[in-house]
């Protein structure tokens, strides 16, 4: 069984993309961009299109409308202090396509792409469900694990306090985010290497979005320490 799914919808001007980025996480990623007058479509790593995250219960909701068990479908999404819309809807007097609407953003499903759509999401919630929902015992242990990473960053952040003194300097790093605590993210490199950096140390806004490449600014001396080449 494959850990991760992503499928796409592109039409004329607007794509839709549904991603799964682990099977352990209760939630999905929905990723709409257009084509631009220059003929080129938005990319998402540059910051460009919309994405919002679908939580368990939505995707649940979701599904209801594919299987046409209610006819639409909407909810608010709030990021800082945007609020983005979201709604699926059937085509009115009975049509066989669907309207989903991100924003902005709207993409128009035909009867094939409906199927592929609603038996993903019928085996996402599946998956999700098996792997994503553990027991107390099971949450317990991965809340000692985040608190020892927390303990961890702020220990790190301590010991080289002196170092910042004499490499003060900051340097900018494309990575993408694996994991994130409280007090530090792991940030994945180009390179492969991966390393927790104290969010104490990160200068630059970043998208809290697993698997997406960024460009941070941090400080040199947590680079050096790590082994890592900006």
């Amino acid at each position: 069984m494959t850990n991760n799914h992503s499928q796409s919808f592109f039409g004329q001007a607007t794509g839709l993309t549904i991603n799964s980025t682990s099977k352990d996480e209760n939630f999905i990623f929905l990723k709409c961009i257009k084509k631009k007058p220059d003929g080129t479509w938005e990319k998402p790593s540059q910051g460009e299109g919309k994405t919002i995250k679908l939580s368990l219960d939505e995707m649940v909701m979701v599904l209801k409308v594919l299987k046409r068990k209610i006819e639409s479908w909407s909810s608010f999404h709030s990021y800082k202090e945007n609020k983005t819309q979201i709604s699926f809807s059937w085509e009115g007097n009975g049509g066989n396509k669907l309207w989903i609407n991100i924003g902005n953003y709207s993409k128009l499903l035909a009867e094939a792409q409906i199927e592929i759509f609603k038996l993903l999401v019928k085996h996402l919630i599946k998956e999700k469900i098996e792997f994503a929902t553990i027991s107390n015992i099971s949450k317990h242990r991965a809340i000692n694990q985040s608190e020892k990473e927390d303990i961890k960053s702020t220990i790190m952040h301590k010991s080289v306090i002196k170092e910042q003194n004499s490499e003060s300097e900051k340097a900018e790093i494309i990575g993408s985010i694996k994991a994130e605590t409280g007090k530090a993210i792991l940030l994945v490199f180009n390179n492969g290497q991966e390393a927790w950096i104290p969010k104490s140390t990160i200068y630059s806004n970043y998208k809290p979005e697993i698997g997406l490449s960024q460009t941070f600014l941090t400080e040199n001396w947590i680079l050096k320490r790590n082994n890592i080449s900006a």
